[in-house]
């Protein structure tokens, strides 16, 4: 939770939550930070043992069954079978006349062939007439095709339109066209027959996923729990947004940035507001998180706060302090915590740096969040880039560079949004994504070309794919 033991929310000498200085940048050149490189050390975690660890304790939520209005971007609990076909019954797909098809062979327009109209049928309705030879059955786009008949012929194929402009009731029609069998008719379970798997467990409920239980009559659906994650900031320092400011404090962007964070990922986030710095406070509102099925915190701001957290949380669990080998989001402490009835709830204490803590929750809380919700933790989307800017590592950490992309004529461009200190906030704001420069890289020159994470709260479709504007391009 801490960079260091004697200040645990700041990163560069200064308190945690920083004033967000903006400040531009020189291309090709790396960006020096406030001197604060701290040497490797044998305790070090790597990210990707910091990862391991988390996702070892996190355990997939338990199933409920929820109103699909509510289910999107859950994760289905289990197979979802069709209880009767789809569509239940043989019907058109054109507004048309219901026909045998060996009653028109020959139609044509200067040949049209004539059939006396005994019924019509709209979608919703069943056919009350039976096609014989000879007969033909008006017949609606969706409605059941009534027996005898074998295909639809659509209506413009016919001389309806002249017929009605008589004003006489509509009782033969001429067919001016010879279908195939089956034409324009839509068989019965071709979408889906009675039985068949329709959603497999694992599938993540999107917009089509809900249209389809929708169509089988399903009001709710099996789903893993929507985890509900509490979201507490620490600190006298620290106000509420909305508040007036007083002299030397700040306001607290930590619990707004990671919450809607978390609701972009699934989750419902919990509000408990700031713990001040006194134990009564800091437990009695780290108890309140407990309720929750994940407790996340960022730290406090002073020496004496830094104990009060960590005596707190020793009394509620057992939690562990990590340095973990990346910039920003160096300290990070995980663990579990126990409620009264023996339930345990996993903590995630982020730095209290807002970039850090942003760099944090995206590597460690976002895969986690996935495995609650009984998904597997993947990677951001991860594309390569030439770097526009030297990227400097100091201290053998893993450096997660905050980055514009741009794509030119040569290939997609990664640009420093400007200073990288983790107390930039409006650095982070301008980033599409995290440009990689690996432990064992002293620098990546401008020029190379660097792996860059595609934060996942972005629309990337301009860097993944070209536009085309289908008005305007035809696509093969």
């Amino acid at each position: 939770m801490a960079e260091h033991d004697h200040h645990h929310r700041h990163e560069h000498g200064h308190g945690g939550h920083e004033s967000h200085t903006h400040h531009g940048h020189d291309h090709g050149h790396a960006h020096q930070e406030h001197a604060h490189a701290h040497p490797r050390t044998a305790d070090m975690l790597s990210v990707e043992d910091a990862l391991e660890r988390v996702l070892h304790l996190v355990h997939e939520l338990p199933v409920e069954r929820v109103p699909i209005l509510e289910a999107d971007g859950l994760t289905l609990a289990e197979d979802v079978h069709s209880p009767f076909d789809i569509p239940a019954l043989t019907n058109s797909a054109m507004d048309g006349y219901a026909v045998r098809a060996a009653d028109v062979v020959g139609a044509s327009e200067s040949s049209p062939v004539t059939l006396e109209i005994v019924g019509q049928v709209q979608a919703g309705q069943l056919p009350s007439a039976t096609v014989r030879e000879g007969e033909t059955v008006r017949i609606m786009t969706g409605a059941p095709t009534p027996e005898g008949a074998d295909a639809i012929v659509p209506y413009e194929f016919t001389d309806e339109v002249e017929r009605r402009s008589t004003g006489l009731a509509l009782r033969y029609i001429g067919i001016r066209h010879a279908p195939h069998v089956g034409d324009h008719m839509r068989p019965a379970g071709e979408d889906a027959a009675k039985g068949a798997l329709i959603l497999e467990k694992g599938r993540v409920l999107d917009p089509p996923a809900i249209g389809l239980l929708a169509s089988f009559g399903f009001a709710d659906a099996p789903v893993v729990r929507r985890p509900r994650v509490a979201v507490l900031a620490t600190g006298d320092e620290v106000q509420t947004p909305g508040e007036a400011l007083e002299p030397g404090r700040l306001f607290d962007s930590n619990s707004y940035g990671t919450a809607t964070a978390l609701r972009r990922w699934g989750a419902e986030p919990v509000l408990l507001g700031i713990a001040r710095d006194n134990m009564d406070d800091l437990r009695a509102k780290i108890r309140r998180g407990l309720e929750a099925d994940l407790l996340i915190t960022s730290a406090g701001v002073s020496a004496g706060a830094f104990d009060m957290v960590k005596e707190t949380l020793a009394e509620l669990g057992s939690i562990d302090f990590w340095s973990v080998r990346m910039r920003p989001a160096r300290p990070i402490a995980f663990g579990l915590l126990r409620t009264p009835d023996g339930r345990e709830v996993p903590h995630l204490g982020l730095p209290g740096n807002p970039v850090s803590a942003l760099v944090a929750l995206v590597e460690l809380g976002r895969p986690a969040l996935a495995k609650m919700m009984g998904r597997e933790p993947e990677p951001l989307p991860t594309v390569h880039a030439t770097m526009d800017d030297d990227l400097l590592n100091t201290d053998e950490r893993r450096v997660y560079a905050r980055v514009t992309l741009e794509r030119r004529t040569d290939g997609l461009h990664a640009r420093l949004t400007g200073g990288q200190g983790s107390n930039l906030l409006t650095s982070m704001g301008l980033a599409q994504g995290l440009a990689i420069c690996p432990e064992d890289m002293p620098l990546r020159r401008a020029g190379e070309r660097a792996p860059v994470q595609l934060l996942d709260w972005l629309d990337h479709s301009g860097i993944l794919t070209e536009r085309l504007d289908i008005t305007e391009h035809h696509i093969d």
